[in-house]
């Protein structure tokens, strides 16, 4: 039975897919300059997250597996006043639907009925830039390169829906070239510095993970950049999905991911049918 087990672990060490967003997070959080970019998380409880919503009003309560922004809900606790006083509120969005309760256990309650039982995740809220008044991400892909070591190979911008929280293409973000979303943040050398820190963060990222999980041979960061223009690391994908870098202009970013896939083992497919081309 002991036999049986570690093989197991082994195999899971070794594959390139590690869906537990939580068992990411906690290998990250072993290196410490890693974790000065990593927004505190914890596992989703009823007096976590009223503890997370006093200190810091807004929230992200995710699927600890799942992708492409599925499940995520945006929370908040709102300051107003009624007949003069004091009052607060509670919200949440999922998708296009947002709903305000008076209480915050009549929140809970509907938040559980759309957990449905699964595990989740409850992370600090990052204030995303925006770009046009709706919030905006970056998407780092680092891979291993043909020569060894390990390479920031693409980067793109991710700009929300309307009408949602998130910025994932499949949930019908649209797509710009990074440069472009932050030109109005940064000049040229300051733009220059934050490329390269991503850059660097992202391989040092994928270093730390590839220890702990070997099979790993690339991964997606889903970054957001405060208003004091530092990097966070919202999430890290172990199956980047290259859509994305099919809608830009420029494809030379997206020859160089088939071709490190490709000295890999790895065929990609392309067909992006929800994102939207920015420019």
């Amino acid at each position: 039975m002991r036999g049986k087990r570690e093989t197991m672990l082994s195999a899971k060490k070794l594959s390139r897919y590690i869906p537990d967003k939580w068992a990411k997070t906690e290998v990250l959080k072993n290196d410490a300059e890693i974790k000065k970019h990593l927004p505190l998380t914890q596992i989703l409880s009823e007096s976590g997250l009223r503890e997370m919503l006093g200190k810091w009003r807004m929230v992200y309560v995710k699927p600890t597996r799942g992708s492409r922004g599925r499940g995520v809900m945006k929370v908040e606790a709102i300051e107003g006043k009624e007949a003069g006083r004091s009052a607060r509120s509670y919200a949440y969005q999922l998708g296009e639907m947002r709903l305000t309760f008076g209480t915050y256990k009549a929140m809970y309650r509907s938040i559980l009925s759309q957990v449905k039982g699964n595990a989740y995740l409850v992370q600090k809220g990052i204030q995303l830039l925006k770009h046009k008044g709706r919030p905006f991400d970056i998407r780092l892909v680092v891979q291993q390169a043909p020569r060894g070591g390990w390479e920031a190979t693409a980067t793109v911008g991710r700009v929300a829906h309307p009408r949602k929280i998130v910025t994932n293409g499949s949930e019908g973000g649209t797509i710009y070239p990074t440069a472009y979303l932050l030109k109005s943040y940064a000049d040229r050398v300051k733009l220059n510095g934050m490329l390269k820190q991503m850059d660097q963060l992202g391989v040092r990222t994928a270093k730390r993970l590839h220890r702990s999980y070997p099979g790993i041979v690339e991964i997606g960061l889903d970054l957001a950049l405060d208003r004091q223009l530092k990097p966070w690391i919202l999430e890290v994908n172990t199956v980047p999905d290259p859509c994305p870098f099919a809608l830009l202009e420029d494809q030379s970013m997206l020859r160089k991911i088939v071709r490190y896939g490709k000295a890999y083992g790895k065929t990609y497919r392309l067909r992006c049918k929800k994102a939207k081309r920015g420019l």
